[in-house]
Order: structure tokens, then C-alpha cells, then sequence
């Protein structure tokens, strides 16, 4: 337990009644799928080692190229055995740390009487590298292959506990929802760290304006991203990377603290092997200490629940976290049974208040964010408003109050190296109140994720870095099928005017639901100029979405006859944020009429891999429902 934890615990207000009834109303909604996904944990779980009564040429396979003291560790079948799975490449530079953990994994764990292997690797891109290519096309459904192939590495079924190393977009989700399949073993996620800030992102925005304008040559453009992403780390801006680590703290799955600690520090490595300790401790087979018997099991499927999806919910909501998480989040609670949906970010919205802001919802990056006070100090100004379900298990043990905490080093030796990781009580005050606010002076009494409902369907729409006077746009539709059409338009002049940008087969089924990010400099700097301009897609936005304002996932998609395929340019759209609401202003019998002829989506089909997940195309569930081909929607 974390040394800054008061025994006994300070008491806590009651629970907000809106995240009380959601709660309640979510854990209604998933009894059947709940109790199924109980059942089957119950089903795989054992008393002792998962590799007790394994045959002997299944176990002589499993550690034939371990070293000899680990060899005879795991053949004896007594001790905790790890399983890494880990999402190491050195082209993506938040996973690029990765590259030494295992040596350093399995030390820490021969440490405390047990032992570790990598039981696999699983893919991951880079959406940075792939936005506004075909490769961009594969990205969603990255997600969903990590998620199997977690699946295959932990089907060895040797493992007592495992360790997931990842950080990015689709990754996190993928390892969580396929360690879900395998809830009956501890999991303990372990972060990388962001690199140390370079370029502004504010300054790195602007820049890129400034070359759609046509102002400054693609070697200034390269100049300033490759300032901006510049080292080792997760990339600085709060994206979908930087929001999946926020979400494995406040679930509970990351230590304390760790998220956004830097790579290649002592406190780092520190935090690393604590992670190791921490997942052997919970498999309840730990050599016991002198004092007694080590703690209980303590299982994913022991941790996430109900209340611990609505504890991410609301991180996301009062930081400004990534519109992915609409989809991915859904996704991931699907994997344990839990059935949320858009409404039920919603209401949380309603009453969760903004308390960071970070790039593009601000000018700070995450940083600034940690060194403000970070994750303890955004955790225990939610618990002390009675926003977060403190009655949780963790990777600490029971209880989220351990979260309200920092970690440090202490006792540094006369050789330069520090004794012991300990935990302190975050900081009381932020540091930067530019940054992080307490909850009694947040940014903005409500979240960042609002609910847009009309005769075109449902779609979300992430408010927090659009100022008041651009949340609500009427406007007439420009109407294109492709994210390039758009640029071309630009790039010839013929947008400057009010306009709603209407980008339609984008959704999963028509081309895998890409990020369309490569139209934010552009709508951005048509804004800039004055005119009114939003966006209505049926597919996805960056994580680091921005200051125009963005009805994105909008479901039925187009491929699917949603509405959106019969609108034609000039049709009068409005999209209002305080209201929630998107509506086209075309009446019912009108609109019913007009036919629909779906453009080829052949080119679409074939090409950097496209063919391969044709099989994922066909079988994708709605975006409301995760966008995920793993399960009905």
C-alpha cells in the first residue's frame, strides 16, 4: 500500500447522484453479459500455478530457452511465473523504451522468488506516420488485432500474472480488451513515459497552418515537427496516447503516478520494477514475508467493473481526453461485459468539470500537466467531490485513495543510487493553475464530450478547446466523399465561406474509419478568417482534435444508409453544442426521397494490406458500440 495512504483513510463525501444512477444504470443494462463474463473467468481460474498439472513436453517446451535457474523454477511449478507481452518497435519513439524491459522485467522478478518471459509481441503503428495514407485505413482496426494477438501470447497458459507494455492509440485498447480474455490472472500495466518537451505544440499548430496557407515550404514544416517529435517518449500533446495512460491510472492498472514519469530515469526504472513486484505480490503465491502470508489474488477481472469504467469515464471528461475513447472505451468495457454507450458519457459530462488543459484544449503539454501535480492531485480533487468511486481494487490493493499519490525516490546512497520507490500525498495546490485547477476553480463546469443527437443520426463532439462563439454553427453543407476532395476544394479557393464540411464515407464499414486530422490546419485556418465552419463526419478525428467544432463517429454511417448519405450540398446544417444537436434542415419526406447511390469503395479495398481486413469491414459493429468486429453490436 502506498505510504501516503492515512490509516485509517480520510473520509470521503457521498458519491455525486449522476455518477451514482449512471453507474447503477450501466450495471442494469450488462447483468446478463456481466454474469456470462464472471462465469468464464471462474471457469479458467486455478488454486495454484496455472502450470501445475501441465504435460511434461508442454512444460520442457515453455522454458527450453530459459536459463537454468529460471528453467527449474517453472518445471517446479510453485513460484509465480510472469507473462510479458509488449508492443516494442523503435519506430514508434513512445515504445521505443521498451526495447530493454524484458532483461530488466525478468530481473526484478528472479528479485522476489519468481520468474518472467516475454510471451509475445504485438503490432503497433504509428497514426502520425500513416495519417492521410491508405495505411491510415488499418489503423481502427489495429486495435482489434493487438486484442487477438494478446490473446495468442497469453494462450500458453504458463502464466500467473502479466505484464503490458504499451502506450499508443490502439494499443492499450487491443492489450486490454485480449488480458480481459485472461481476467482471471493479475495485470499490471507499465508505461514508458512522454519524452521531454521540445517545440511548442501551440507553435507546432501554427506552423502547420501556416504551410496549408501556403506561407512557409515543407522543410520549415519538417523543421518544426521535427522539433516538436524530437526523442524517445510518448509524443507531448494529450492525444489518444497520453489519455490511455491517464485511463490505466485512474482504473487502476498502472502504480501510482507512473503515467508520466519520462523514460531513461532512475524513477522510471524504479517504477518498472515495482511493477514486477506488484504482480507477483497479487498472485497470492509470493513467498510469504516473515510477518505472515502474502495478500489475496487480485485479478483483472477483480478490478475492472462497473464503477471502474465510470472512473475512466469521468478522467477522460475532466481532463479533455481523446474522442477515440468514445469508441475505444466502449470497446474495452465490452471485453469485460460491461455495456456503456454514448448517453452515459453524456450525463457524466454534464457534472464532471474540465480541471486540465492541455494541448489542443490549451497550451501546455503533459509535462506540465505532471509537473502541476498530475494524476495524484487530478485524483484526489475527483474523490474529495464525490465524482469517483474510491471503493475499487487495484494493482495497489483496495481502494483509489492510493492514487491521490506521487512517487519518489529515497535515501540516496554515496554512490549516487537511491534506496527504496516510496509514495507521497500529491501536492495540495497545483502547481500551475494555467494548467490543472482544483475542482472549486475548474476551466469549464463540464467535460469535454458532448452527445449530438438529430435527424442525422448520433455523433459526439469534443468541446473543450472550441471557444463559446464556435459552438454553434448553421451553415450550408459542402459534400464530399473523400478527405482529399476537401483539401482540393481548399487548395483552390473554393471554401472560403460559412460551410459545414459533410465527409462522408469514412465510417468503419466503408474504409476502416481513418483519422481525418489532416483537415484540422485547414478548417482551422478558414475559421481563423472569420467564417462560421464545422465539420460532420462519419469518421474519426485525432485525439488531438481542436478549435472547430467537430460532430464526429456520426452513426448510422453512410455504407450503413445513415442519413448523412443523402445530403447534398448546400442543404442548410446546424450543429449546436450547447444545445446537442445536429440537424439537417431538410424535411422528413424530402429527404426519404432522395436516392442513394454509394460511390465505388474499391480503391479502398486493396492496397498497403486493405485486402487483408476485408473480413473486418464486413463484420464491424456501429460506432456507438466500440466499432469493433470482436463481438455483436
Amino acid at each position: 500500500m502506498s505510504d501516503c495512504i492515512a490509516d485509517p483513510p480520510p473520509a470521503l463525501p457521498a458519491l455525486h447522484p449522476t455518477v451514482k444512477s449512471v453507474t447503477e444504470r450501466i450495471a442494469r443494462r450488462s447483468e446478463s453479459t456481466r454474469e456470462a463474463y464472471r462465469a468464464s473467468m471462474a471457469a479458467q481460474l486455478k488454486a495454484g500455478t496455472q502450470r501445475q498439472g501441465m504435460g511434461c513436453a508442454n512444460m520442457a517446451h515453455a522454458g527450453a530457452a530459459l536459463a537454468t535457474p529460471d528453467k527449474l523454477a517453472i518445471h517446479a511449478a510453485r513460484l509465480p511465473h510472469l507473462g510479458v507481452v509488449t508492443a516494442y518497435n523503435d519506430m514508434l519513439s513512445a515504445h521505443q523504451p521498451y526495447e530493454t524491459y524484458p532483461e530488466h522485467i525478468r530481473s526484478a522478478a528472479r528479485a522476489v522468488g519468481a520468474t518472467a518471459q516475454v510471451a509475445g509481441g504485438v503490432p503497433a503503428m504509428c497514426d502520425g506516420i500513416t495519417q492521410g495514407t491508405a495505411g491510415m485505413e488499418l489503423s481502427l482496426f489495429s486495435r482489434d488485432v493487438i486484442a487477438l494477438a494478446t490473446a495468442v501470447a497469453l494462450s500458453h497458459n504458463v502464466f500467473d500474472a502479466a505484464l503490458m507494455l504499451g502506450v499508443c492509440d490502439k494499443i492499450v485498447p487491443g492489450l486490454f480488451i485480449g488480458a480481459l480474455q485472461f481476467g482471471h490472472l493479475p495485470v499490471v500495466f507499465v508505461p514508458a513515459g512522454p519524452m521531454t518537451s521540445g517545440l511548442s505544440n501551440d507553435e507546432k499548430a501554427r506552423i502547420r497552418q501556416r504551410y496549408a496557407r501556403g506561407e512557409v515550404d515543407r522543410a520549415a514544416l519538417l523543421e518544426a515537427e521535427s522539433q516538436a517529435y524530437h526523442g524517445a517518449g510518448t509524443c507531448t500533446f494529450y492525444g489518444t496516447a497520453n489519455s490511455n495512460q491517464m485511463l490505466m491510472e485512474i482504473m487502476g492498472l498502472h502504480l501510482p503516478g507512473s503515467s508520466f514519469v519520462p523514460p531513461g530515469t532512475p524513477l522510471r526504472a524504479a517504477l518498472t520494477a515495482a511493477a514486477v513486484r506488484r504482480a507477483v505480490m497479487l498472485t497470492g503465491l509470493a513467498t510469504p514475508p516473515a510477518a505472515g502470508k502474502p495478500p489475496p489474488r487480485v485479478t483483472m477481472a477483480d478490478i475492472v467493473t462497473e464503477k471502474t469504467i465510470v472512473n475512466g469515464i469521468v478522467g477522460l471528461m475532466s481532463t479533455g481526453g481523446s474522442t477515440n475513447h468514445t469508441l475505444h472505451l466502449v470497446a474495452m468495457a465490452r471485453a469485460a461485459g460491461i455495456l456503456i454507450d454514448w448517453g452515459d458519457m453524456a450525463d457524466l459530462s454534464a457534472v464532471v468539470p474540465l480541471l486540465a488543459r492541455i494541448y489542443p484544449n490549451g497550451t501546455a503539454d503533459v509535462n506540465h500537466f505532471h509537473a502541476a501535480g498530475g494524476m495524484g492531485f487530478l485524483i484526489r480533487e475527483l474523490l474529495q467531490a464525490g465524482l469517483l468511486h474510491p471503493d475499487v481494487d487495484t494493482v495497489m490493493g483496495h481502494g483509489l485513495l492510493a492514487y491521490a499519490c506521487e512517487p519518489e525516490l529515497i535515501g540516496a546512497g554515496a554512490d549516487g543510487n537511491w534506496a527504496a520507490l516510496a509514495w507521497r500525498s500529491a501536492p495540495e495546490a497545483s502547481g500551475d493553475e494555467s494548467v490543472l485547477r482544483p475542482v472549486s476553480r475548474p476551466f469549464s463546469p463540464d467535460g469535454g464530450v458532448r452527445l449530438l443527437r438529430g435527424n442525422l443520426g448520433r455523433s459526439v463532439v469534443k468541446v473543450s478547446a472550441v471557444k463559446p462563439e464556435h459552438r454553434v454553427v448553421r451553415a450550408p453543407a459542402v459534400v464530399v466523399s473523400d478527405q482529399h476532395a476537401l483539401l482540393g476544394l481548399y487548395q483552390r479557393g473554393e471554401l472560403q465561406r460559412d460551410l459545414v464540411a459533410v465527409v462522408r464515407y469514412q465510417g468503419p464499414r466503408a474504409n476502416g474509419m481513418p483519422e481525418l486530422h489532416s483537415l484540422t490546419p485547414i478548417l482551422a485556418n478558414l475559421q481563423d478568417q472569420g467564417f462560421r465552419v464545422a465539420l460532420v463526419t462519419d469518421g474519426r478525428m485525432s485525439g488531438a482534435s481542436g478549435k472547430v467544432p467537430s460532430a464526429i463517429h456520426l452513426s448510422p454511417e453512410a455504407l450503413a444508409d445513415g442519413p448523412i448519405a443523402r445530403v447534398r450540398d448546400g442543404d442548410m446544417i446546424t450543429l449546436d453544442c450547447e444545445r446537442g444537436e445536429l440537424r439537417l434542415e431538410v424535411d422528413a419526406s424530402t429527404l426519404a426521397a432522395r436516392p442513394i447511390v454509394h460511390p465505388g469503395m474499391t480503391a479502398h479495398e486493396t492496397g498497403s494490406g486493405r485486402d487483408l481486413f476485408s473480413l473486418f469491414r464486413r463484420h464491424v459493429g456501429a460506432a456507438e458500440a466500440g466499432a469493433s468486429p470482436l463481438w455483436d453490436s
